[in-house]
């Protein structure tokens, strides 16, 4: 044993090394669309272990900078990125990550392609998936509620596969007042008077205390125009450019970088609007409304990302279960860690299989074959999803560093990067309370609960008597039957319960449909 050396966890293609990936799509897709589907996606899985693993280790060894002024004092508030981070925005055009889904070659199933494709670019991206939730974002809301000029000018850009035309989008809600909670937004709306390339409507003046890619070339952003009342019913939806045609910003400065716990790679700022030109997106006091379409499409890319997450940190443990020596046997062919890692794995088939049906139905929406029913699965269970598996993420990226011993605390080896940037998919587009209790708005508004438990009751496991499905589905009517005796407190009391109590049941379902 002397002068040894420990051999590190390898990664393969991801996509011919991803048993569920292909199984689950293979059980989904249409025989056509595998055709056009699959090929595409095994060039994608030996890109992220080549040329995306090492942009991305690039991009997070050297993060964004903030040069506030140039070298004679003017203010110039450039943020500096680093070649790898430029690279790997170009992988996103070049592949279609959002483009995919726009394209609807796939009909009702483009939104399952464009997710796997996500699926496998996000956990070698440094997280560019993230500007790439909020370019999504940005399109769907301008494909349903911009004018046809503004629509002919931007999403030309933001869905271009060509890394020279293409744009990202910043999605910029929050303030010092809160988060999730904007009925507090102080950012005010007066009329614009100037002429813009885009028609701007409205002059911003107020300050966002967090904004993710901050580099992006436009941003929907809600504020309240002058005599709005107060709350959330005085907000509307704007779009505006980062900066005019000399590159100079419009209006914005900003005052510094975040020093984020994890994803270092990705520019997020704090910055100013000190009357930055924008344009209103629907009519005026619709913001909450109208940001709705942006938030379905975030809250589903932040569920893909974390399973991808999962996937990654699963990789790199079974590779390495598989060479690690310790007690006189190598770590797999101990039964506790075996049992643990397969654990994890259902945690993760569970997690992923949720990912894609609810990215079909998302898909079905888009193309308007979606039933008045599964609609309102779709409001329900995006919520439901998004803090289930950004829960899985961290669980399973802390058990991934635990097995790796001390070098799993040993920053060089990558691996604590795992545990720090899982922590942001519970965070990012809502917490687990606050999306459990939009759940529970959409149980009330939208009558959800009685059409997920007709789900549930025709389900193929109901029908089938799959054992593990009843005993879940006894658990939750044991939780219902509580509650409908209670009164709304007790609903927001256990309204986290209830939502994993959901979840596990229909990943439960969904595990025995596949077959996986």
């Amino acid at each position: 044993m002397k002068n040894f050396y420990q051999e590190g966890p390898v990664l393969t293609n991801t996509f011919r090394s991803d048993e569920t990936l292909q199984k689950v799509l293979k059980k989904l897709l249409p025989e056509e669309a595998q055709k056009t589907a699959l090929s595409h996606l095994d060039h994608l899985g030996e890109r992220a272990v080549t040329d995306m693993l090492i942009w991305a280790q690039e991009a997070e060894a050297n993060p964004p900078r903030h040069i506030p002024f140039d070298p004679w004092g003017r203010r110039i508030d450039e943020i500096a990125t680093s070649n790898g981070w430029k690279e790997l925005e170009k992988v996103a055009a070049e592949e279609g990550i959002v483009a995919t889904a726009y394209d609807r070659k796939l009909g009702a199933f483009s939104r399952v392609y464009q997710m796997s494709l996500l699926y496998l670019y996000s956990p070698s991206s440094a997280i560019f998936s993230c500007p790439l939730a909020m370019t999504d974002g940005a399109a769907r809301a301008l494909e349903l509620y911009a004018p046809d000029d503004l629509k002919a000018r931007a999403l030309p850009h933001l869905l271009s596969r060509k890394s020279g035309q293409f744009w990202t989008a910043g999605q910029w809600m929050t303030e010092r007042t809160g988060g999730s909670d904007v009925s507090g937004t102080s950012t005010d709306a007066h009329p614009f008077t100037g002429s813009s390339p885009f028609g701007a409507t409205h002059a911003l003046h107020g300050t966002k205390w967090f904004t993710s890619a901050t580099t992006s070339q436009m941003a929907l952003t809600l504020a309240r125009p002058d005599g709005a009342p107060a709350g959330s019913r005085g907000l509307s939806l704007f779009y505006l450019e980062l900066r005019n045609d000399q590159q100079q910003l419009n209006n914005i400065q900003i005052h510094r970088l975040k020093d984020k716990l994890g994803t270092k790679a990705l520019p997020t700022a704090e910055l100013s609007l000190q009357g930055t030109p924008a344009r209103m997106i629907g009519g005026e006091g619709e913001g909450i409304k109208r940001i709705a379409s942006v938030l379905n499409i975030t809250r589903i890319y932040n569920s893909i990302c974390a399973v991808g997450h999962m996937r990654r940190a699963l990789d790199l443990a079974t590779d390495y279960s598989k060479k690690r020596k310790a007690f006189g046997k190598i770590l797999m062919d101990h039964p506790l860690h075996r049992v643990t890692l397969a654990e994890l794995e259902e945690d993760f088939r569970r997690s992923f299989t949720f990912c894609m049906y609810v990215s079909h139905l998302l898909g079905k929406e888009e193309v308007g074959e979606i039933s008045a029913s599964q609609k309102i699965l779709l409001r329900a269970l995006t919520p439901i999803l998004k803090l289930y598996t950004a829960k899985k993420a961290i669980q399973i990226s802390s058990e991934v560093v635990e097995m790796f011993g001390g070098a799993g605390y040993v920053e060089d080896t990558g691996l604590p990067r795992l545990l720090r940037d899982a922590q942001v998919f519970s965070i990012w587009e809502g917490t687990t309370n606050v999306l459990s209790l939009d759940m529970l708005r959409a149980f009330e508004k939208e009558q959800a609960l009685p059409v997920l438990m007709e789900y549930f009751k025709t389900c193929k496991s109901m029908k089938d008597n799959n054992p593990a499905f009843v005993e879940k589905f006894t658990n939750l009517q044991n939780i219902l039957s509580k509650l409908s005796k209670g009164t709304p407190e007790d609903w927001e009391t256990h309204a986290r319960k209830l939502a994993f109590a959901v979840a596990d049941l229909i990943s439960e379902n969904l595990m025995y449909e596949y077959a996986i």
